[in-house]
């Protein structure tokens, strides 16, 4: 027998009477489509608790995650992209640059603070997909560069959080002089002897793979990411090949040496701070 019986029939209820629930308090998981609650996701470090897949987030959630009571200050905040080639696709770069702020609520593809992780100084630059698909202008490369001077000058190690679609194309060549300049100033930062971690996140492809994203001291990545240069579907066309099952994820990945190892994101901050701790003394 059922425990719910209508009794009145043709119940309906007017269009102004309809209750729906609020903005922002369930989110939906990509991986397994179950519902999830947005506080209790928040708590959970922003993991599903059903499959344990890890969400997209950005800067603003990493640095909620891995800063001491979400008590840092904030550097170079200020930054914005130019428009050195007057670039026009379907609309003005400019243009375009002015929606993507106003939309995320962000100066760029990146942020970057100075806090403490489990009492640890550490300062953290983290690129945030949202902005332009997280992709790698002027104003990134310039943040990372301030950001290890900034590491330099006050002996702090570096934390490196990739999150791009790659090089962004309407800064073309100024885009790509970012993949030098961060590597230089990476070198400089290993001359200092001074600790760099890059924590590889979902996606991390293109230029930003092929220079600052695999130069740490150690390469961490959460699970299931997606690493690489070139995507799958290219690199299939190109040598004419399937593709083996798992291709580009971080477990691939550390499998075939290009990572020390793969983290939960829930369990990011304590491993964090112990290697910072243990490189220290």
């Amino acid at each position: 027998m059922a425990w719910f019986k209508r009794e009145n029939k043709g119940i309906i209820t007017k269009t102004e009477e309809k209750k729906e629930a609020p903005d922002g308090v369930w989110n939906k998981c990509p991986n397994c489509k179950k519902p999830l609650h947005q506080t209790e996701l928040q708590e959970n470090k922003y993991v599903c608790h059903y499959c344990d897949y890890h969400l997209r987030v950005g800067s603003k959630e990493y640095f909620e995650v891995l800063f001491d009571n979400n008590d840092f200050k904030e550097l170079f905040a200020n930054l914005t992209s130019g428009d050195p080639l007057n670039f026009n696709d379907n609309k003005p770069y400019t243009e375009r640059i002015i929606e993507s702020q106003a939309k995320t609520g962000l100066k760029d593809a990146i942020r970057a603070g100075v806090g403490k992780i489990e009492g640890q100084d550490l300062v953290i630059a983290c690129m945030d997909f949202a902005f332009i698909g997280g992709s790698m202008g002027s104003v990134v490369g310039e943040k990372i560069a301030r950001s290890i001077d900034y590491s330099i000058k006050h002996k702090i190690p570096f934390l490196m959080i990739s999150k791009s679609g790659g090089a962004r194309m309407m800064e073309a060549a100024f885009s790509l002089m970012q993949m030098a300049k961060t590597s230089a100033k990476l070198a400089l930062l290993s001359q200092a002897k001074i600790p760099y971690i890059s924590l590889l996140t979902d996606p991390t492809t293109g230029g930003v793979t092929a220079s600052y994203a695999m130069l740490g001291d150690i390469n961490i990545a959460e699970p299931g990411a997606l690493i690489g240069f070139a995507g799958p579907r290219v690199i299939k066309e190109t040598i004419k090949k399937d593709l083996p099952k798992g291709f580009q994820t971080s477990e691939f990945v550390l499998e075939h040496g290009f990572l020390d190892f793969i983290v939960d994101r829930r369990a990011m901050k304590a491993k964090l701070g112990a290697f910072i701790k243990m490189m220290n003394n």
